[in-house]
């Protein structure tokens, strides 16, 4: 009779998850939004080292670039990379997403918030740009935008700036211009009520995301982390990368 008991209450629990480990009830969903000339291939690894514990992820690209490069056209701008985001969340009907932008991403996740705040749980900028209302990329440039990026254009489109890319996929394309030219509304005080992080990467103790994206967040009151290298952290550093982004709580 005892025996019996036993084998019933096993089943019961391992039907109804009693004993199971508390971790179960803490997965997280990620989304990830790549920045410029990128695509979601460059959080392949991230994926993996997330998903392997549990958590739920997805790493859309954005129209015209990585996989979807056939798509590519000038009448491309920040919108259609907003609404892109907006979709997944929308269509996958995803609910406390932790949404994280890098680079250029920080002004798409910006946008993202102003439409459905109540769909995320945190905001993550990874070495991004926080955009103040009306601003664009090409305005937060200032000045460096006609050294930096005027002799880079064609054909409505922006080349990759940090030397040669890859020759095969997956590799950087060209950036839709528009997508750093349409300034971004910023007016929704839900979206101000989001819990928000800033990631700085830095070289040596410098960074070139100090003036546009950590400043800001310190104004903001945002909760700042620090991780010593290489812009692409996704790609270069994925290890380590998972381990800050769940220290953002």
């Amino acid at each position: 009779m005892k025996n019996s008991f036993l084998i019933t209450f096993c089943i019961f629990s391992a039907v109804y998850g009693y004993g199971q480990p508390s971790s179960k009830l803490t997965h997280q969903t990620f989304l990830f939004v790549h920045g410029a000339w990128g695509g979601g291939w460059e959080y392949a690894k991230v994926d993996s080292i997330l998903s392997a514990k549990g958590d739920i992820v997805f790493h859309p690209t954005l129209t015209g670039l990585g996989e979807r490069v056939h798509l590519a056209n000038a009448d491309i701008n920040l919108s259609t990379h907003i609404t892109d985001i907006v979709n997944v969340i929308k269509f996958e009907n995803l609910h406390d997403v932790i949404l994280v932008g890098h680079s250029y991403g920080g002004m798409v996740i910006s946008g993202v918030a102003e439409q459905i705040p109540d769909r995320i749980k945190q905001l993550i900028y990874l070495d991004a740009f926080v955009p103040n209302d009306g601003e664009s990329i090409k305005i937060m440039n200032g000045a460096a935008w006609d050294e930096r990026i005027t002799p880079i254009i064609k054909n409505g489109f922006v080349s990759y700036p940090f030397g040669p890319t890859k020759p095969t996929p997956p590799t950087d394309v060209p950036q839709p211009l528009k997508t750093f030219t349409e300034p971004l509304e910023i007016s929704n005080p839900l979206a101000k009520k989001i819990p928000t992080f800033y990631i700085l990467m830095t070289k040596d103790g410098k960074s070139d995301f100090e003036q546009w994206g950590a400043s800001r967040a310190r104004a903001r009151n945002w909760k700042i982390y620090t991780f010593e290298g290489g812009h692409y952290a996704m790609r270069d550093q994925p290890d380590k990368l998972v381990q800050l982004l769940k220290k953002c709580k």
